[in-house]
């Protein structure tokens, strides 16, 4: 097949590079970057620009597209390449809004019966302030809307709540925040292939999003994860799919809604069981470059079927063993960082998938060119050896300012 990916991070790199080694395909990638460009034609094309994704996608043939970030989706990118015949493994704007919206994913969670942490919502500052008082740990603050993973606060006290409140209530009008009792327990991740109201569960992984050791500092993107995670097995991922991600798409289908894609749901495994904490409409970064080196089955077979509400395997094809990502990451990411930093030591990896994100080309060097730069991913028959493995060829990888946390699989 001719598949086209869209996005550049580096969950489009392990996309690209799962779709690689699982089939003869033809690999085109919009807008990509310079370790897609290894294994994938590249189009100078945004994501986010719709009708260029469309057009190239009817140009260059396309049996398939992959959507990677979340923001075409929620923008109607695949309605928009349906409309033209071309299949797309993403859901259409009606079930993006699941990630578009906390609330509405709030109201199909309560619809399906689906545990989740009891929360409202807000359009004022004072409302918000009133309900938190001064208990302000037992809450966590979200932005309503998109905000690349990034739009989650954990406040520690009531001054660091009514400063983030300040904060989200600061931009455009019509803002809405998510208030919810916080959960407490062990984070882990589920992703499914999903295909109207059938599903297929991928292995389970666990995202280490505070960009300090110990779970400290502010949230980002994600700084690594581990696939499966300690402490979790296949009933994880079983219970998962007839206690959540079932129940969600038969709600979703019952208001019209033909889901196809990957649903993420991010559970915390508390004391009462599984609960959830949000629901993404694409693959997570970093878990993806965690989860899809264990996929033994070609994906591309897979996401098709999907794409045009065909069947799914009952299980994936996993390889034995453990997976472990770090993330490398620019000095001051996720707040203000210097871009241009040459990159070295890339070809002294020999026992681990080096995943570009933020990377460019610059006169002909490879150059640092965002936050999160690079996503080192090792196998290993234990937890331990994938980390030992992932840290040790990190260590061979420089460019000026690099950071990365060192305790990646090792916290709750």
């Amino acid at each position: 097949m001719i598949i086209l990916v869209v996005g550049g991070g580096g969950r489009e790199h392990a996309l690209v590079w799962a779709l690689s080694r699982s089939g003869d395909h033809s690999l085109l990638c919009a807008p990509g970057n310079p370790g897609i460009g290894e294994i994938a034609k590249l189009f100078p094309v945004k994501a986010s620009d719709i009708d260029g994704i469309v057009n190239l996608a009817i140009e260059k043939k396309a049996d398939l597209v992959v959507v990677g970030p979340e923001v075409p989706l929620v923008a109607g990118l695949a309605d928009e390449l349906r409309k033209s015949g071309i299949p797309c493994f993403g859901p259409g704007a009606d079930g993006a809004r699941l990630e578009g919206s906390k609330w509405f994913a709030k109201e199909i969670m309560e619809s399906a019966g689906v545990p989740t942490a009891r929360g409202k919502i807000f359009s004022d500052m004072v409302s918000a302030r009133e309900y938190i008082g001064e208990d302000a740990c037992k809450y966590v603050i979200k932005a309503d809307g998109l905000a690349a993973g990034k739009g989650v606060f954990l406040p520690d006290n009531s001054v660091e709540a009514n400063g983030i409140l300040e904060e989200l209530f600061a931009g455009e009008s019509g803002v809405q925040v998510v208030i919810e009792e916080r959960l407490l327990g062990r984070e882990v991740s589920i992703l499914a292939i999903c295909s109207g109201e059938k599903c297929v569960i991928l292995p389970p992984s666990r995202d280490h999003k505070r960009l300090g050791d110990d779970d400290t500092g502010p949230n980002t993107g994600g700084m690594g994860a581990v696939c499966p995670p300690p402490g979790t097995g296949n009933r994880t991922g079983e219970h998962a799919r007839t206690a959540i991600i079932l129940p969600v798409l038969s709600e979703l289908a019952s208001r019209g809604i033909d889901y196809r894609g990957i649903m993420y749901a991010g559970l915390m495994i508390t004391e009462d069981g599984p609960k959830v904490l949000e629901f993404n409409v694409r693959f997570g970064d970093p878990e993806t470059q965690a989860v899809l080196p264990l996929v033994l089955d070609d994906l591309g077979e897979i996401f098709i079927s999907a794409a045009t509400g065909g069947s799914l395997p009952e299980h994936l094809t996993i390889a034995e063993g453990f997976c472990s990502c770090v993330v490398m990451a620019s000095g001051g990411y996720p707040g203000t960082y210097e871009k241009g930093f040459p990159i070295t030591g890339l070809d002294n990896i020999k026992d681990a998938i080096v995943f570009h994100a933020g990377t460019a080309m610059e006169n002909g060097r490879l150059v640092t060119g965002g936050g999160r730069v690079l996503s080192v991913a090792s196998i290993g028959d234990t937890m331990e050896d994938s980390l030992n493995r992932s840290y040790r060829e990190l260590e061979k990888i420089d460019f000026k300012g690099r950071y990365y946390r060192k305790d990646i699989g090792r916290t709750v």
